[in-house]
């Protein structure tokens, strides 16, 4: 029987601007189950971000219901949602947000060292640390500041960084979006990785080469899924682009 990380139903999301009703998200409904590797994809302005931050209760929704483990965000409040974040979820960004003053190694551990549910000692968390970059062949530039290292090798340290807590579910928001077509394969490949070794996944991306290493995509338009592929996993990766782009056709991209 497979298990729900992610539920979602009826979720909406409006801002008002302007004194303007902004309807960004209308009647979403979806499931991420455990070990799935789903990306979102949409034109520009379909709710692909909103919908991302939505879910992961980094935004607050307007009506509907989403459950992460079986937990209604709706009934949380914010010190919950925020101890649920650091400790459940790992988040991974196009801009590759770290602290300037702290080196990468420091930069990766500092979820774990902020965590109340994390009761490792700082010793023991470092050495976490140390071994989630050595999975992802980044050893060499843990006492770097982050200024002193390669974009490729930065969101590396970012999927460290998500990986720190183990958490449920990591969320992506377009994590290869601002990398060169070779680091974006590298990162690519550890994400997969992850995923392989159980990791459950939600990615938003543009970009079907992307897309294509997941096992689902969720097709956006306005706000609302308009479609969903399912990716054969077992096909050659030029085969899953084909087949995807084929789809993305069809559905007006």
């Amino acid at each position: 029987m497979t298990t729900a990380v992610l539920e979602v139903k009826d979720l909406c999301k409006t801002y008002i601007i302007n004194k303007r009703q902004n309807n960004v998200l209308r009647n979403v409904s979806f499931r991420i189950d455990k070990g799935e590797m789903v990306a979102v994809m949409g034109p520009s302005g379909s709710g692909k971000s909103t919908l991302l931050y939505t879910v992961s209760g980094m935004d607050k929704m307007t009506a509907g219901s989403v459950s992460f483990c079986g937990r209604d965000l709706a009934d949380m409040s914010e010190n919950d949602l925020a101890e649920m974040r650091l400790d459940d979820m790992g988040f991974i960004f196009q801009q590759m947000y770290m602290m300037k003053n702290l080196s990468i190694i420091d930069n990766i551990i500092l979820p774990a060292v902020k965590s109340k549910k994390n009761k490792d000692s700082r010793r023991d968390i470092v050495k976490h640390g140390r071994e989630l970059m050595h999975k992802l062949g980044i050893s060499e530039i843990s006492e770097n500041d982050i200024n002193e290292v390669s974009g490729g090798q930065l969101q590396r340290a970012c999927i460290c960084r998500s990986m720190i807590n183990d958490p449920d579910m990591i969320f992506a928001d377009e994590p290869t979006g601002a990398l060169n077509r070779t680091a974006s394969d590298e990162v690519m490949e550890e994400l997969t990785k992850l995923n392989e070794n159980g990791t459950t996944l939600m990615l938003v991306t543009h970009d079907a080469k992307v897309a294509a290493k997941c096992s689902r995509i969720l097709f956006i338009v306005d706000g609302n899924i308009k479609g969903e592929y399912n990716v054969n996993r077992k096909l050659s990766l030029h085969e899953r682009e084909r087949g995807l782009n084929n789809w993305l056709l069809e559905m007006g991209w």
